[in-house]
Protein backbone atom coordinates (compact mmCIF):
# COMPACT_ATOMS: atom_id res chain seq x y z
CA UNK A 1 0.00 0.00 0.00
CA UNK A 2 1.12 3.47 -1.08
CA UNK A 3 1.40 5.71 2.31
CA UNK A 4 2.02 8.89 1.34
CA UNK A 5 -0.54 11.66 1.72
CA UNK A 6 0.32 15.06 0.14
CA UNK A 7 -0.93 18.75 0.14
CA UNK A 8 0.79 20.50 -2.61
CA UNK A 9 -0.34 23.87 -2.26
CA UNK A 10 0.93 23.86 1.17
CA UNK A 11 3.82 22.23 0.79
CA UNK A 12 3.22 19.14 2.73
CA UNK A 13 4.45 16.02 1.29
CA UNK A 14 3.61 13.56 3.98
CA UNK A 15 5.76 10.30 2.52
CA UNK A 16 4.64 7.79 5.69
CA UNK A 17 1.30 7.80 7.15
CA UNK A 18 0.34 4.27 8.03
CA UNK A 19 -3.50 3.18 8.86
CA UNK A 20 -2.14 1.67 11.93
CA UNK A 21 1.05 -0.63 13.77
CA UNK A 22 1.96 -3.89 15.60
CA UNK A 23 1.68 -5.16 18.70
CA UNK A 24 3.08 -8.27 18.54
CA UNK A 25 1.38 -9.92 15.67
CA UNK A 26 -2.20 -7.37 16.73
CA UNK A 27 -2.57 -4.58 14.48
CA UNK A 28 -4.01 -1.30 15.93
CA UNK A 29 -5.84 0.87 13.64
CA UNK A 30 -5.15 4.74 14.12
CA UNK A 31 -8.77 5.26 13.06
CA UNK A 32 -9.43 3.44 16.62
CA UNK A 33 -7.00 4.85 18.44
CA UNK A 34 -8.01 8.32 17.79
CA UNK A 35 -11.76 7.54 18.75
CA UNK A 36 -10.51 5.83 22.03
CA UNK A 37 -8.48 8.94 22.73
CA UNK A 38 -11.40 11.00 22.00
CA UNK A 39 -13.84 9.25 23.99
CA UNK A 40 -11.64 9.78 26.99
CA UNK A 41 -10.61 13.34 26.84
CA UNK A 42 -14.14 13.80 26.10
CA UNK A 43 -14.98 11.92 29.85
CA UNK A 44 -12.44 14.06 31.29
CA UNK A 45 -13.53 17.46 30.19
CA UNK A 46 -17.29 16.35 31.06
CA UNK A 47 -16.71 15.19 34.02
CA UNK A 48 -14.63 18.53 34.94
CA UNK A 49 -18.19 20.72 33.83
CA UNK A 50 -19.96 18.27 36.11
CA UNK A 51 -18.00 19.10 39.54
CA UNK A 52 -17.80 22.98 37.97
CA UNK A 53 -21.55 22.33 38.54
CA UNK A 54 -21.74 21.34 41.91
CA UNK A 55 -22.56 17.61 40.23
CA UNK A 56 -20.93 14.14 40.93
CA UNK A 57 -18.42 13.25 38.67
CA UNK A 58 -18.50 9.68 39.53
CA UNK A 59 -22.51 10.25 38.18
CA UNK A 60 -21.30 11.30 34.70
CA UNK A 61 -18.27 8.87 34.95
CA UNK A 62 -21.12 6.00 34.41
CA UNK A 63 -23.20 7.60 32.09
CA UNK A 64 -20.27 8.49 29.56
CA UNK A 65 -19.11 5.18 29.51
CA UNK A 66 -22.58 3.36 29.21
CA UNK A 67 -23.40 6.33 26.63
CA UNK A 68 -20.04 5.99 24.75
CA UNK A 69 -20.77 2.37 24.31
CA UNK A 70 -24.58 2.64 22.79
CA UNK A 71 -23.26 5.83 20.74
CA UNK A 72 -20.94 3.48 19.06
CA UNK A 73 -23.59 1.17 18.48
CA UNK A 74 -25.92 3.35 17.51
CA UNK A 75 -23.29 5.01 14.90
CA UNK A 76 -22.43 1.76 13.60
CA UNK A 77 -26.00 0.83 13.21
CA UNK A 78 -27.05 4.35 11.17
CA UNK A 79 -23.72 3.61 8.81
CA UNK A 80 -24.80 0.03 8.30
CA UNK A 81 -28.38 0.68 7.43
CA UNK A 82 -27.36 3.33 4.97
CA UNK A 83 -24.96 1.54 3.21
CA UNK A 84 -26.52 -1.89 3.33
CA UNK A 85 -25.11 -2.90 -0.30
CA UNK A 86 -21.64 -2.65 1.01
CA UNK A 87 -22.53 -5.28 3.48
CA UNK A 88 -25.48 -7.46 1.85
CA UNK A 89 -22.88 -10.02 1.06
CA UNK A 90 -20.61 -10.62 3.56
CA UNK A 91 -22.89 -9.88 6.96
CA UNK A 92 -19.60 -10.46 9.38
CA UNK A 93 -18.14 -7.56 7.89
CA UNK A 94 -20.61 -5.39 9.61
CA UNK A 95 -18.75 -6.20 12.86
CA UNK A 96 -15.63 -5.12 11.53
CA UNK A 97 -14.84 -1.39 12.75
CA UNK A 98 -11.46 -1.48 12.25
CA UNK A 99 -11.66 0.26 8.42
CA UNK A 100 -14.03 2.87 9.77
CA UNK A 101 -17.84 2.91 9.35
CA UNK A 102 -19.25 5.10 12.20
CA UNK A 103 -21.86 7.74 11.38
CA UNK A 104 -21.81 10.72 13.96
CA UNK A 105 -25.45 11.22 13.60
CA UNK A 106 -26.25 7.76 14.16
CA UNK A 107 -24.30 8.03 17.33
CA UNK A 108 -25.94 11.19 18.44
CA UNK A 109 -29.29 9.54 18.42
CA UNK A 110 -28.75 6.65 20.52
CA UNK A 111 -26.39 8.93 22.75
CA UNK A 112 -29.28 10.90 23.51
CA UNK A 113 -31.72 8.03 23.61
CA UNK A 114 -29.33 6.46 26.38
CA UNK A 115 -29.31 9.89 28.53
CA UNK A 116 -32.47 9.90 28.58
CA UNK A 117 -32.53 6.51 30.30
CA UNK A 118 -29.65 7.15 32.44
CA UNK A 119 -31.03 10.79 33.90
CA UNK A 120 -34.16 8.90 35.24
CA UNK A 121 -32.51 6.36 36.80
CA UNK A 122 -29.96 8.81 38.28
CA UNK A 123 -32.65 11.20 38.79
CA UNK A 124 -30.95 14.49 37.51
CA UNK A 125 -32.50 16.25 35.22
CA UNK A 126 -32.22 15.12 31.02
CA UNK A 127 -31.30 18.83 30.21
CA UNK A 128 -29.02 19.41 32.96
CA UNK A 129 -27.67 15.97 31.80
CA UNK A 130 -27.50 17.03 28.49
CA UNK A 131 -25.93 20.51 28.95
CA UNK A 132 -23.00 19.22 31.12
CA UNK A 133 -22.11 16.12 28.72
CA UNK A 134 -22.29 18.47 25.60
CA UNK A 135 -18.82 19.62 26.56
CA UNK A 136 -17.25 16.33 25.88
CA UNK A 137 -19.05 15.82 22.31
CA UNK A 138 -16.95 18.08 19.95
CA UNK A 139 -13.85 16.82 21.46
CA UNK A 140 -14.49 13.31 20.75
CA UNK A 141 -15.53 14.82 17.58
CA UNK A 142 -12.55 16.67 16.54
CA UNK A 143 -10.24 13.71 16.94
CA UNK A 144 -12.22 10.75 15.33
CA UNK A 145 -12.08 13.52 12.47
CA UNK A 146 -8.31 12.93 12.44
CA UNK A 147 -9.03 8.57 12.87
CA UNK A 148 -11.08 9.27 9.33
CA UNK A 149 -7.22 11.11 7.96
CA UNK A 150 -5.43 8.07 8.69
CA UNK A 151 -7.84 5.97 7.05
CA UNK A 152 -7.64 7.77 4.32
CA UNK A 153 -11.65 8.71 4.24
CA UNK A 154 -14.30 12.14 4.60
CA UNK A 155 -13.18 13.52 1.76
CA UNK A 156 -14.74 15.67 -0.45
CA UNK A 157 -15.21 16.01 -4.24
CA UNK A 158 -11.73 17.31 -6.76
CA UNK A 159 -10.30 20.73 -5.60
CA UNK A 160 -7.11 22.79 -6.81
CA UNK A 161 -7.71 25.07 -3.84
CA UNK A 162 -5.31 25.78 -1.59
CA UNK A 163 -6.07 22.91 1.20
CA UNK A 164 -6.21 20.36 -1.87
CA UNK A 165 -5.47 17.03 -0.71
CA UNK A 166 -3.89 14.07 -2.73
CA UNK A 167 -4.42 10.49 -2.05
CA UNK A 168 -2.69 7.76 -3.68
CA UNK A 169 -5.55 5.89 -5.64
CA UNK A 170 -4.14 2.58 -4.23
CA UNK A 171 -5.23 3.76 -0.86
CA UNK A 172 -8.65 4.84 -0.78
CA UNK A 173 -12.09 2.83 -1.68
CA UNK A 174 -12.87 2.97 -5.47
CA UNK A 175 -16.64 3.78 -4.80
CA UNK A 176 -15.51 7.45 -3.56
CA UNK A 177 -13.56 8.49 -6.52
CA UNK A 178 -15.80 10.88 -8.66
CA UNK A 179 -15.93 10.55 -12.28
CA UNK A 180 -13.74 14.00 -11.58
CA UNK A 181 -11.26 12.84 -9.78
CA UNK A 182 -10.36 10.40 -12.56
CA UNK A 183 -10.15 12.79 -15.70
CA UNK A 184 -8.03 15.33 -12.51
CA UNK A 185 -5.78 12.20 -11.31
CA UNK A 186 -2.13 13.39 -11.47
CA UNK A 187 1.09 10.58 -11.99
CA UNK A 188 3.31 10.58 -9.69
CA UNK A 189 7.30 10.39 -11.24
CA UNK A 190 7.21 6.79 -9.67
CA UNK A 191 3.88 6.03 -11.83
CA UNK A 192 1.54 6.08 -9.17
CA UNK A 193 -1.68 7.46 -9.59
CA UNK A 194 -3.02 10.28 -7.31
CA UNK A 195 -6.73 11.91 -6.91
CA UNK A 196 -6.96 15.36 -5.56
CA UNK A 197 -9.89 16.28 -3.76
CA UNK A 198 -11.44 18.66 -0.61
CA UNK A 199 -9.82 17.54 2.95
CA UNK A 200 -13.24 17.58 4.53
CA UNK A 201 -12.31 15.10 7.73
CA UNK A 202 -10.03 18.46 8.02
CA UNK A 203 -12.86 21.11 7.57
CA UNK A 204 -15.18 19.33 10.22
CA UNK A 205 -12.33 18.88 12.73
CA UNK A 206 -11.83 22.90 12.62
CA UNK A 207 -15.82 23.56 12.53
CA UNK A 208 -15.86 21.59 15.40
CA UNK A 209 -12.92 23.32 17.68
CA UNK A 210 -14.76 26.78 16.97
CA UNK A 211 -18.12 25.00 18.12
CA UNK A 212 -16.33 23.79 21.40
CA UNK A 213 -15.05 27.56 21.94
CA UNK A 214 -18.44 28.81 21.68
CA UNK A 215 -19.67 26.03 24.11
CA UNK A 216 -17.04 27.32 26.68
CA UNK A 217 -17.67 30.62 26.65
CA UNK A 218 -21.00 30.41 26.53
CA UNK A 219 -20.97 27.56 29.22
CA UNK A 220 -22.18 29.87 32.18
CA UNK A 221 -24.39 32.31 30.27
CA UNK A 222 -27.25 29.93 29.15
CA UNK A 223 -30.99 31.05 30.57
CA UNK A 224 -32.39 27.60 30.60
CA UNK A 225 -31.29 23.73 31.06
CA UNK A 226 -30.76 22.69 27.35
CA UNK A 227 -29.96 25.65 25.63
CA UNK A 228 -25.97 24.47 25.55
CA UNK A 229 -26.77 21.30 24.18
CA UNK A 230 -29.26 22.84 21.92
CA UNK A 231 -26.29 25.62 21.01
CA UNK A 232 -23.95 22.16 20.05
CA UNK A 233 -26.84 20.58 17.73
CA UNK A 234 -27.30 24.26 16.24
CA UNK A 235 -24.08 25.06 15.44
CA UNK A 236 -22.77 21.66 14.31
CA UNK A 237 -25.74 21.22 12.47
CA UNK A 238 -24.89 24.45 10.25
CA UNK A 239 -21.21 23.12 9.77
CA UNK A 240 -22.53 19.76 8.81
CA UNK A 241 -24.55 20.64 6.17
CA UNK A 242 -22.36 22.18 3.85
CA UNK A 243 -19.34 20.17 4.66
CA UNK A 244 -21.32 17.22 3.05
CA UNK A 245 -22.37 18.93 0.25
CA UNK A 246 -18.70 18.15 -0.36
CA UNK A 247 -18.27 14.67 0.18
CA UNK A 248 -18.03 11.78 -2.18
CA UNK A 249 -19.12 9.35 0.09
CA UNK A 250 -22.76 10.31 1.30
CA UNK A 251 -25.09 8.16 3.06
CA UNK A 252 -27.84 8.95 0.67
CA UNK A 253 -31.80 8.41 1.62
CA UNK A 254 -32.87 5.03 -0.06
CA UNK A 255 -34.66 5.64 -3.58
CA UNK A 256 -33.13 9.40 -3.87
CA UNK A 257 -30.11 10.96 -4.37
CA UNK A 258 -30.64 13.51 -1.21
CA UNK A 259 -28.14 12.95 1.44
CA UNK A 260 -29.29 11.91 5.11
CA UNK A 261 -26.71 14.03 6.61
CA UNK A 262 -27.98 17.30 4.74
CA UNK A 263 -31.65 16.60 5.70
CA UNK A 264 -31.28 15.50 9.35
CA UNK A 265 -28.30 18.38 9.78
CA UNK A 266 -31.42 20.67 8.46
CA UNK A 267 -33.66 19.66 10.75
CA UNK A 268 -31.52 19.32 13.58
CA UNK A 269 -30.55 23.04 12.98
CA UNK A 270 -34.17 24.39 12.56
CA UNK A 271 -36.02 22.32 15.50
CA UNK A 272 -32.67 23.63 17.57
CA UNK A 273 -33.14 27.19 17.13
CA UNK A 274 -36.96 27.45 17.15
CA UNK A 275 -36.79 25.35 20.77
CA UNK A 276 -34.15 28.41 21.80
CA UNK A 277 -36.25 31.12 21.12
CA UNK A 278 -39.00 29.08 22.83
CA UNK A 279 -36.98 28.52 25.79
CA UNK A 280 -35.34 32.12 26.32
CA UNK A 281 -38.57 33.68 25.92
CA UNK A 282 -39.48 31.80 28.78
CA UNK A 283 -35.90 30.75 30.75
CA UNK A 284 -35.97 27.95 33.55
CA UNK A 285 -33.08 28.22 36.11
CA UNK A 286 -30.35 26.61 35.12
CA UNK A 287 -29.01 24.34 38.09
CA UNK A 288 -26.68 22.41 39.26
CA UNK A 289 -27.42 18.66 41.32
CA UNK A 290 -27.59 20.63 44.25
CA UNK A 291 -30.51 22.56 43.07
CA UNK A 292 -28.48 25.70 43.15
CA UNK A 293 -28.28 27.86 40.38
CA UNK A 294 -25.29 28.13 38.21
CA UNK A 295 -23.04 32.06 38.38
Amino acid sequence: MDYRIMFPHLGIRLQHVPKGFQIGNFEIALYGVMIAAGMTLGILALTGRARETGQSADDYIDISVWTMLFAIMGARLYYVIFSFDAYRDNLLSVFNLREGGLAIYGGLIAGVATIAVLSRIKKIPFPLVLDTCVIGVPIGQILGRWGNFFNREAFGRYTDSLFAMQLPVSAVRPGEITAEMWEQAVTAADGAAFIQAHPTFFYEGCWNALVLLLLVLLRNRTKFQGELFLIYAAGYGTGRFFIEMLRTDQLLVPGTSVPVSMLVSAAVVVVSLILIVRGRKSPSPVVGSGGEAEK
